[in-house]
């Protein structure tokens, strides 16, 4: 499995997180726009009315670039809501703000399948220069928790949309595909698992590989996902793989079939790098893709792989052996 950590950097800016006052530190906080600012209820047991109406008093938040939201609950796990609406209500007093990230939690603080998220969408509407924008957590909660919602929206400034999630919901991937993002060049979907409401199926996904929804997009993350033999038979058929410089299919199940596919299909020697970590490929697969990225000068990144010894297993693809990466 892979470890879900801070971030130490976001929006090319070094992480900063905000710290409770001390009488015995006088260090004068970092300059507004020179750092991502972090803000954390967890080790501090504050509400996050109060992290937050300390950040708006001490830091200079017409300077401040960008913005992560860390654990925001100080003691039973809530919902993201009221996160939302803060950022929401205050939105006009982050004139330079251009990259937001909600859920830097790591699996410590809370596992990515209890965070209680919401409808992000008020944010975006609220942030109309936003050019950055992050999500982490599951989709589907409990009866009565809260859950991730996305409604279609346009927005003429985002370039980086990515949510690293353990289950992605199916309606939340046709909001992406039904939205107006004419600026959008990344764009990284983790799918996760059906167990923590990751249903995405490929026909969610066909506004988005055909091209048409996403005109400048120039990087495809389509990750972490229990169909990724089928997600790879419909990229290497999809229109927009022709105008990408860098493509994803890693974190998930990926096979020697959807190797095969791959192998099959459109030309991939165009792109500059093909991340096919954490597979479940045979070495005779592993070296074709090898030796595809060789002879075309293609970056090929297929570190993390695992297999079944053939004597511990009958059947090397049989998909029941194979797990994604990141999902509770």
């Amino acid at each position: 499995m892979t470890d879900i950590t801070h971030h130490d950097s976001f929006h090319g800016l070094p992480v900063h997180t905000l710290q409770p006052p001390s009488p015995t530190d006088p260090t004068a906080p970092p300059a507004a726009g020179s750092v991502a600012w972090r803000l954390d209820c967890y080790p501090y047991e504050l509400p996050f009315e109060d992290v937050w109406g300390r950040f708006l008093d001490e830091v200079d938040t017409i300077g401040v670039r960008a913005l992560l939201i860390g654990p925001w609950w100080d003691g039973d796990y809530t919902s993201l809501s009221p996160v939302v609406d803060a950022i929401v209500a205050d939105a006009h007093r982050f004139p330079a703000l251009r990259a937001l990230f909600l859920g830097d939690v790591e699996s410590e603080e809370c596992e990515l399948s209890w965070l209680q998220l919401c409808d992000i969408t008020p944010v975006l509407e609220a942030l109309p220069l936003l050019e950055e924008f992050g999500v982490r957590g599951c989709g589907d909660g409990a009866p009565g928790e809260g859950s991730l919602q996305l409604r279609p929206v346009r927005h003429q400034a985002l370039r980086t949309l990515r949510f690293e999630s353990g289950g992605l919901p199916g309606h939340v991937v046709r909001a992406v595909g039904a939205s107006g993002l004419p600026a959008l060049e990344h764009l990284e979907l983790w799918f996760g698992s059906e167990w923590y409401g990751g249903d995405t199926t490929v026909a969610d996904l066909a506004p988005v590989l055909s091209g048409a929804a996403l005109p400048r997009l120039r990087h495809l993350g389509l990750q972490n996902s229990e169909i990724q033999d089928e997600i790879a038979a419909a990229v290497a058929s999809a229109p927009v793989v022709a105008r990408l410089e860098s493509l994803s299919l890693s974190m998930g199940t990926l096979g020697d079939s959807g190797a095969q596919a791959l192998l099959d299909g459109q030309p991939l020697t165009h792109l500059s790098v093909l991340d096919l970590h954490h597979h479940f490929l045979s070495d005779p697969f592993v070296a074709r893709i090898e030796e595809l990225g060789a002879r075309s000068g293609v970056q090929v990144r297929l570190d993390q792989g695992d297999r079944w010894d053939d004597e511990d297993d009958e059947d090397d693809e049989d998909d029941e052996a194979r797990y994604v990466a990141v999902s509770e």
